[in-house]
């Protein structure tokens, strides 16, 4: 059902670090809540590229749910991280770009089923968070806990992506692939690790939605608005350097998750929205 445009407001990159886009319009929130709740979804997950909106979606459907009476807990697969140490020693042993957070083979799966199979469960558990400015998981004692909850929202940016074919990472997307991985042996890595590892993930959502922007092209924008909201300290260079380890699994999402998900959200440039495709 196709939905008129609901604009979201931009910060500039001078706007104060506490500041947060507004968000997306009630009728898309009740939307996409009343769809899960439809479809029996105990694990709703969202997936779209950096700065996409999936996050503040998660956190206004959390929200709703809860003036419903409903019992919520909130996860992002950002939460899982390995730290900064871990990631060191795959730096070493495997390709130094692994120390960068983010790819595929760079989160604890296990911790992540282990935690969606407990909220399943109705068990207690304790939902992990990551620290993105310090680039460290949070200590456990600082985890918020979670009882028995009626829904799950699960976030991420690379949700249900599948693997590339081997041939199609033999050329190398953009500067970072080109001068830091010639060989192709990082991409490989993340590649293999995305068809062998993930899938355990990812059976463990029942439903999908994926919030599709109008290509590659906003997400640098995105992502540097992203590092002013949360306080970052990454400079623009680094930022745009950050995004490029990202951008060849954020292409083939656009390629392959329309067709994946179960619902699709088309953005603008501007993250408006301009359909919604169940």
């Amino acid at each position: 059902m196709a939905q008129a445009p609901h604009p979201i407001r931009i910060k500039s990159a001078r706007a104060p670090a506490a500041e947060r886009p507004p968000g997306f319009a009630a009728t898309v929130v009740a939307q996409a809540l009343d769809d899960a709740l439809a479809h029996d979804a105990r694990v709703f997950a969202i997936a779209g590229l950096q700065g996409a909106g999936k996050s503040t979606l998660a956190a206004q459907m959390a929200a709703l749910a809860r003036s419903r009476g409903l019992r919520v807990a909130t996860l992002s697969i950002d939460d899982v991280y390995f730290g900064p140490r871990q990631r060191g020693r795959m730096a070493r042993d495997i390709h130094p770009l692994l120390a960068t957070r983010g790819p595929p083979g760079t989160h604890d799966l296990a911790l992540a089923c282990d935690t969606l199979d407990a909220l399943r469960a109705g068990l207690a558990t304790r939902l992990p968070r990551f620290d993105k400015r310090s680039d460290r998981r949070l200590p456990p004692s600082r985890w918020p806990a979670a009882g028995v909850v009626d829904l799950v929202l699960f976030e991420g940016w690379c949700l249900q992506v599948p693997p590339e074919p081997a041939a199609a990472l033999r050329t190398p997307i953009n500067a970072l692939e080109r001068d830091e991985d010639p060989d192709g042996v990082w991409r490989t890595y993340c590649n293999e690790a995305l068809g062998r590892d993930y899938p355990t993930l990812w059976n463990r959502i029942d439903r999908l939605l994926w919030l599709q922007p109008p290509g590659f092209a906003p997400v640098l924008r995105w992502r540097r608005e992203q590092e002013v909201r949360i306080g970052g300290t990454m400079s623009p260079a680094g930022v745009e350097r950050f995004v490029q380890h990202f951008e060849r699994l954020s292409r083939q999402a656009l390629r392959t998750l329309p067709e994946i998900a179960a619902r699709t959200l088309t953005l603008d440039a501007r993250r408006r929205i301009r359909a919604d495709r169940a």
